[in-house]
């Protein structure tokens, strides 16, 4: 009886520090640093079309830290399942004038950015689906900033 009750204690005792270790990377992964893979060809030259895996700091946004020029991961406003990476052009309170439709760049659009939103644009206007198609952003819909390049070796460095 006492072998069950010291095995079931040790049993229980690997399993909290399991626990605790999850739990761990749960608040690290969610509320402080997390690794992000980025593809596609809205970011370009900033960002590689096959994929780079950036790091993100979600301490910022919280803070009221992010500003124009940041680049940020933001919740898409079309599709909530998605994940976006853009760059801060404007802030609440600016007018950010774009072209109606870069492929022509004969028509400009301006517009003033509300309170509590943010302007994202992708660096690569002519394949980026940003605010030129769905407006300013809440700044609620920020997941973080994007400070650093870990992927691929020849890019290593920081992306502020």
């Amino acid at each position: 009886m006492r072998q069950w009750i010291s095995a079931a204690k040790e049993v229980l005792e690997r399993a909290s520090t399991v626990a605790k270790f999850l739990c761990w990377i749960h608040v690290t992964d969610s509320y402080l640093l997390s690794s992000t893979v980025v593809q596609g060809a809205s970011m370009l030259p900033t960002l590689n079309f096959a994929g780079d895996v950036v790091l993100t700091e979600h301490i910022s946004q919280r803070l009221g830290k992010v500003g124009r020029g940041d680049l940020v991961l933001v919740r898409s406003p079309i599709d909530p399942n998605k994940i976006l990476t853009k760059r801060i052009v404007g802030m609440e309170g600016d007018t950010v004038t774009f072209f109606a439709d870069p492929h022509l760049g004969d028509y400009t659009i301006s517009r003033e950015v509300p309170k509590g939103h943010i302007w994202i644009q992708g660096d690569n206007m002519y394949q980026s689906r940003d605010s030129r198609h769905f407006g300013p952003l809440p700044y609620g819909l920020i997941q973080g900033k994007v400070f650093f390049r870990v992927w691929p070796p020849h890019a290593f460095g920081s992306l502020s």
